[in-house]
């Protein structure tokens, strides 16, 4: 499974977001210079997230983006749904039936074993992901990164809302 590079830029978008002041917005451009990725391609995934309602959006000189919603009630599945959409990770396209011992009367009505296996570790993934919460990952950002780094990082986000 390969998942975008506009996954992972999200996540982290969305843990910035949740240092937001109340009513303020970062924009696209500031988002994209603090994590140091292209604004074009953040854009297009940030606008995933506002249609997912993960997120708020606002035009203007202080326009830009917050969280829709606390940060205890946006899964890391949801961002990655935003993103990527719901579909599973394995497209089976049942090449079995390509066997050429299969005559036109054997039924293959169940799916693969394979199949099978796959749309079950995709069920696991996902449901993890349905676990962890940006709030998670905000607690162990706290504990782990030196408090300065954490104090430069708030003063970069006041000095751009």
């Amino acid at each position: 499974m390969h998942l975008k590079n506009q996954v992972e830029w999200t996540l982290h978008c969305c843990v910035l977001l949740a240092f937001l002041p109340p009513d303020k917005y970062l924009s696209t451009k500031d988002l994209a210079e603090f994590h140091g990725v292209p604004k074009e391609y953040l854009s297009k995934a940030l606008q995933g997230l506002s249609q997912a309602s993960l997120v708020l959006a606002t035009l203007g000189p202080q326009g830009g983006y917050r969280l829709a919603k606390l940060p205890e009630d946006i899964s890391f599945l949801d961002i990655v749904e935003a993103v990527e959409g719901k579909m599973s990770t394995f497209n089976c396209s049942d090449i079995r039936l390509n066997n050429p011992c299969l005559t036109r009367r054997t039924k293959l009505t169940k799916p693969c074993g394979i199949a099978r296996v796959m749309w079950e570790a995709d069920e696991a993934w996902r449901s993890h992901l349905r676990s962890v919460y940006l709030s998670d990952v905000i607690s162990g950002m706290q504990v782990e990164l030196p408090a300065d780094l954490l104090e430069k990082s708030a003063t970069w986000i006041n000095n751009h809302t």
